[in-house]
């Protein structure tokens, strides 16, 4: 069993279209009213259809009163670090600190370079990754003395001005499955986002993630308990239990608890436009999960 003890989240992953304009905002605002704690958009800039998601997050954040938000992951190729800092450190200050980090070192590279981005092999998209979040926290780390220096491979940015610091610590989440991409969160990030429909063997597929993140937070110095563990979730809500996040409320309570206690997952997002499913998961699914894994934390201290 590994329980990080995160508290736990629970948030909404909604497909950012653009058809009708206001429906993924609606959504939005349906998550932020049914007391879910994060919102989250992907990000396929190449894809006509979608809404950009950094604008709609901006539109979505002035619309909602208390819920955090954060793309599902932001594209980094398409997506400059030291301009990437500087909008979600405002947005976050403007918002009284809602605002999370979710990046990805790239996919669909068909599209990302008919948008004007690189083509990377997996290995440098990784290293590139690497050295946009040692822009990104450079950038908001306003009191540190003289200017922004990192001369890397793939962004050098010499001589920025550093600020405006965030509204709050915002976390930095990797949407990650392979080792290498993995180890990085272990040095330098501070959560790690797959999908479970990417995850081959499932949930327990989670295991193999949280050791390789775990062993390079430890050669780095880093205690493992401060990387959170998220993850995009799917599934039905149904009468009769069926299968793993096929049933009613009270099944999906116990099956997201069991993935907390045993792999470490805390934040638990549910990919859905269905504005029922999304009070039902916030309403009903939520305060359980949240009781049941009390309660064995209580028992195992």
């Amino acid at each position: 069993m590994t329980d990080y003890g995160h508290d736990l989240m629970f948030g909404a992953f909604i497909t950012p279209t653009a058809e009708p304009p206001a429906r993924a905002v609606e959504l939005a605002v349906v998550a932020d009213r049914a007391g879910l704690d994060l919102v989250t958009f992907q990000d396929h800039p190449y894809i006509a259809r979608f809404h950009d998601t950094w604008t709609l997050i901006s539109y979505a954040a002035a619309r909602t009163e208390r819920i955090r938000l954060s793309g599902n992951v932001l594209s980094l190729p398409l997506r400059d670090p030291a301009v990437l800092a500087r909008a979600h450190a405002s947005l976050d200050r403007l918002t009284g600190g809602r605002i999370e980090l979710a990046i990805g070192a790239g996919a669909f590279w068909d599209g990302i370079e008919a948008m004007g981005g690189r083509r990377l092999t997996a290995g440098r998209s990784v290293d590139a990754l690497g050295e946009a979040i040692e822009v990104i926290r450079q950038v908001w780390d306003a009191d540190r003395p003289g200017p922004v220096q990192v001369r890397g491979s793939y962004y050098e940015v010499a001589g920025a001005k550093r600020g405006p610091a965030p509204a709050h610590d915002i976390g930095i989440w990797v949407g990650a499955y392979k080792p290498r991409m993995l180890r990085l969160i272990g040095r330098a990030a501070d959560g790690v986002l797959p999908s479970l429909s990417y995850l081959p063997g499932g949930a327990a597929d989670y295991a193999g993630l949280n050791r390789h993140i775990d062993d390079s937070a430890a050669q780095s110095g880093r205690d493992p308990r401060r990387i959170r563990r998220l993850l995009n979730i799917n599934g039905t809500f149904s009468a009769l239990g069926r299968s793993f996040l096929d049933g009613p409320a009270e099944q999906w309570a116990e099956d997201l608890a069991g993935l907390t206690l045993e792999y470490g997952v805390s934040t638990f997002i549910l990919a859905t436009d269905d504005p029922a499913e999304l009070e039902e998961f916030a309403t009903d699914v939520a305060p359980a999960v949240r009781e049941l894994v009390a309660a064995e934390r209580v028992s195992s201290s």
